[in-house]
């Protein structure tokens, strides 16, 4: 495997941090994005190889120059894992609009504008490999997380876009979907929304409950998502979206079964529009 240069966002913990730590053991070069100098602080502590730089994701007119100052720094950019991000959970009616514009700002808009700052230099060098982390919720929906799934919906699509646009110039785009994984998403990391209607207590409490209490027992184990990144990366067919966890297989493998049998359930009236 040829020595790479890794562009990380929230190289700081989770998968961004489980990333870093196995593209470094692996000899490649990792630029690690966090977004306050106490992160930057904790991950030279943690991780002394990373190469750390301050770009907070939702700082949109920021972002490009922290890109340049990191090319210049450390040299041509070969791989970004774009992973920062975060899980909102709170039942829809409850869960104030504001909720969702930050959960967008950071999930889909940071996401898109990191993206952004690559795409010419991964275009004009006619090389590179954009990993965009979404999630299982970004083709599989459950109760409580309607804005986390909406956003990982969002950049599923999105993903799928800039795969076909960048193709011509062999930059190879590919959507991490990853199920429930031992990270602090479900913890120390997600929002919140508090409850205030009670209809709702048979439906989301258990949920709620269940999802805290398995926080940190998931059957997802960071370390070997990352070996399957480093895998994914040198692929000379990398697919469309990775599906990571027994979970997210059978989630996912369940709605699309469920998806075609209502095609076909509701086929005459599909049809019936066209002129």
């Amino acid at each position: 495997m040829s020595q790479k240069t890794f562009f990380i966002t929230g190289a700081n913990s989770g998968f961004g941090f489980a990333i870093a730590a196995a593209a470094i053991r692996n000899g490649h070069k990792v630029i690690g994005a966090i977004r306050s100098e106490q992160s930057r602080t904790t991950l030279a502590e943690r991780l002394p190889a990373v190469r750390p730089i301050l770009c907070d994701v939702t700082e949109f007119d920021r972002i490009a120059d922290a890109v340049r100052q990191a090319e210049e720094t450390h040299g041509p950019v070969d791989v970004l894992i774009n992973n920062a991000g975060y899980g909102h959970e709170g039942i829809l009616e409850e869960s104030p609009l504001e909720e969702m514009r930050r959960q967008f700002d950071v999930n889909v808009f940071g996401a898109v504008a990191v993206a952004k700052a690559f795409l010419p230099r991964f275009r004009e060098r006619r090389s590179g490999f954009i990993v965009n982390v979404t999630s299982m919720g970004g083709m599989i929906t459950m109760p409580g997380i309607a804005y986390y799934c909406g956003s990982k919906f969002a950049l599923q699509g999105i993903s799928e876009v800039m795969r076909a646009e960048m193709a011509p110039f062999g930059v190879r785009v590919t959507a991490l979907c990853p199920g429930s994984f031992r990270t602090d998403w479900a913890g120390r990391s997600m929002v919140r929304t508090e409850r205030s209607i009670a209809d709702y207590d048979a439906l989301f409490d258990p949920i709620r409950q269940a999802r805290q209490s398995k926080s940190g027992k998931q059957l997802g184990d960071p370390d070997k998502l990352a070996d399957a990144v480093l895998g994914l990366i040198e692929s000379d067919t990398p697919p469309q979206q990775l599906l990571l966890g027994s979970d997210a297989l059978g989630l996912a493998s369940d709605r699309i079964e469920r998806l075609k049998q209502e095609i076909e359930a509701w086929k005459a009236v599909t049809v019936s529009t066209d002129g």
